[in-house]
């Protein structure tokens, strides 16, 4: 099926690919019976010259028929559906362990940070046969990640988080496209993946760490809580203050006073920064102040990486 798609680097490319043709087999079968059953009896039951003008028989139905014709195309919806669900499920849920890589796309370039504080534009580089998770955010309009030989596509929003992850499974330059009409150069926003083997991908890391030296972004964002007086409300020691406590809070589920609860990712710790007391934490006071004109998306993002340290 290689002629008929592009080359397949990914871990899950082959199941995007196998929904796919599932589906076209599906389609294509109905497609021959429906079309081939009109063309025979287009040419079977057609009026000769010779024969006269009959009646049409009266016909009220067939129960049977009308029962197979709805049970079976139900069940091959249903079909599509789980296995649809499935792929959904392994795109949509990176495995535990997987390398964080933070993304922003802007008009027109995507800017790549790494957890050790180094930058790159327009070119990513990853180690072969590991897992990468991408946490994307625009700083302007909607973008897209694409990455056609991955089978992996999503929209990059700005104000918010959008995720995707893949494993790479062969060495090589690929490359990512943005997929949302985002001005005049969105034809030009285009990046390269580097996919490397292991020994080369730490030979990269070492010699961009003795060119760049940058702050690892954790670093960055402890520097930042503490200017900004973070740790003064949080402690990061398990001890609650005026607001709870950071150790532990990536992942933790939060429950607010109206007995609602929601999850402390990335998405989450970024809105209560910016918009904090929305929603009040049950047993804390709505006493957080609002950092939104203060603090920039690259200093949330340092934050963020620094609550995921206090583990």
């Amino acid at each position: 099926m290689d002629i008929f798609f592009a080359p397949r680097v990914g871990h899950l490319a082959e199941e995007v690919d196998s929904v796919f043709i599932f589906i076209f087999l599906v389609g294509l079968f109905f497609f021959l019976v429906t079309q081939g059953s009109l063309i025979y009896f287009a040419i079977r039951y057609r009026k000769r010259k010779q024969e006269k003008e009959a009646s049409t028989p009266y016909i009220t139905g067939n129960r049977f028929l009308e029962i197979v014709w709805v049970v079976i195309p139900s069940f091959l919806l249903l079909a599509i559906f789980i296995y649809g669900y499935l792929v959904f499920r392994d795109i949509r849920t990176p495995p535990p362990g997987a390398a964080e890589i933070n993304v922003t796309a802007k008009q027109w370039l995507y800017v790549f940070k790494y957890p050790d504080g180094r930058t790159a534009i327009n070119e990513l580089h990853v180690p072969v046969g590991k897992p990468v998770k991408f946490i994307m955010t625009s700083a302007d309009v909607i973008h897209g990640f694409y990455l056609p030989e991955f089978r992996v596509k999503q929209d990059i929003l700005p104000g918010s988080y959008t995720y995707l992850w893949l494993q790479p499974e062969k060495t090589g330059r690929y490359d990512i496209y943005c997929t949302q009409y985002c001005g005049t150069g969105h034809s030009t926003m285009r990046a390269v993946m580097v996919v490397m083997e292991e020994h080369e991908y730490r030979e990269w890391l070492a010699g961009r760490g003795k060119e760049g030296g940058a702050e690892p972004l954790w670093e960055k964002g402890k520097a930042l809580a503490e200017k900004s007086g973070c740790l003064t409300c949080h402690s990061i020691d398990g001890t609650p203050k005026v607001g709870p406590t950071w150790k532990g809070l990536f992942g933790r589920t939060t429950t607010f006073t109206d007995n609602s609860s929601a999850t402390a990712d990335e998405q989450y710790i970024r809105d209560y920064i910016l918009t904090p007391n929305v929603k009040v934490i049950k047993g804390f006071p709505p006493a957080m102040p609002s950092f939104k004109g203060q603090l920039s998306d690259d200093d949330i993002t340092a934050i963020i990486a620094y609550i995921k340290t206090l583990k």
